[in-house]
């Protein structure tokens, strides 16, 4: 007992000295930057979000107030919110054919994204490097670099306003994200999963069914979001090869938005259809948010 309690005081004697001497500054340095690091993080959450709550309280303005520069709306109208959704705009149409493209966006590009990023970080063959940086760099190319060439491809095979040239070339932009992505998820998940399976009596299909796909099921629901989001908001490419109200997304439906007299600017219009467009992204983000985090980090500690 005695020796217990003496190695119990030398213990605390150590600490204490620690403390004063500046030895142990990884406690100290946590409480005192505590304060700060909530601070930091407020200040991101209000830059962020500001923007999306002025969209808001301006959707809720009366049509009359849409210049008020008050922080709440008085009194509350939905005045913008049924003129958004009238019958000549449109925009409940624009909604369903964006969830048609970024919806086929989004499957298609998952299909070849993992079959391409699974091969990549599984097979050992000449040029694999040179294959990934030309698949990065096809993402590089700016939207409006590409349109008068889309424009006229399209143009020629008839694909003008068609849901195809609107989900090719938002591929041709989400395919390389997701296969970067996939590519480094499937590289730190080890290939003794596969050889298990295998000797089991498993084909390689079947191990990569049954076995590697649902332990990438984060990194693929995180690649998926993305994508979604990506084709969700694109607006240059569709803006450019459909003129066609009927198969017009909700971004070009909204900026193509006229006044009563169809010269004034309907700026409260405006932001309500703008708060309907960004709600099913806030409301996809803090559903699925453990699996986005769980995606973004996996691999990232050993």
């Amino acid at each position: 007992m005695s020796q217990q309690a003496a190695a119990a005081g030398t213990a605390s004697n150590a600490a204490k000295t620690a403390e004063e001497t500046g030895t142990a500054p990884v406690r100290r340095r946590r409480r005192a930057s505590t304060p700060l690091y909530y601070v930091g993080i407020a200040i991101i959450v209000v830059y962020c979000l500001a923007p999306f709550y002025w969209m808001v309280v301006s959707a809720l303005r009366r049509p009359s107030d849409q210049f008020s520069n008050s922080p709440i709306p008085d009194p509350f109208s939905l005045k913008n919110l049924t003129a958004a959704f009238s019958a000549g705009n449109g925009f409940g149409r624009s909604l369903v054919n964006s969830v048609i493209v970024a919806g086929f966006t989004t499957v298609i590009t998952l299909i070849l994204g993992i079959s391409a990023a699974y091969a990549l970080a599984r097979l050992n063959f000449r040029g694999k490097g040179l294959v990934l940086a030309l698949i990065i760099a096809t993402s590089m190319f700016p939207g409006i670099a590409v349109v008068v060439p889309l424009l006229q491809l399209f143009t020629n095979i008839h694909w003008i306003n068609t849901y195809q040239a609107m989900i090719v070339p938002s591929m041709s932009f989400a395919l390389p994200l997701a296969i970067w992505l996939l590519t480094a998820f499937f590289r730190q998940m080890p290939f003794e999963l596969e050889e298990a399976a295998q000797i089991d009596g498993a084909t390689p299909a079947q191990a990569f069914r049954k076995v590697i796909l649902p332990l990438a099921a984060p990194g693929v629901f995180t690649t998926a979001i993305l994508v979604f989001i990506a084709a969700w908001n694109e607006f240059i490419i569709a803006v450019s090869v459909i003129n066609k109200n009927e198969y017009k997304t909700a971004n070009v439906i909204v900026s193509q938005f006229t006044g009563q007299y169809q010269f004034d600017q309907p700026f409260g219009t405006q932001m309500a259809a703008g708060v309907v467009v960004t709600i099913p992204l806030v409301i996809a983000v803090l559903l699925f948010q453990r699996r986005i985090v769980e995606g973004l980090t996996a691999g990232g500690v050993k």
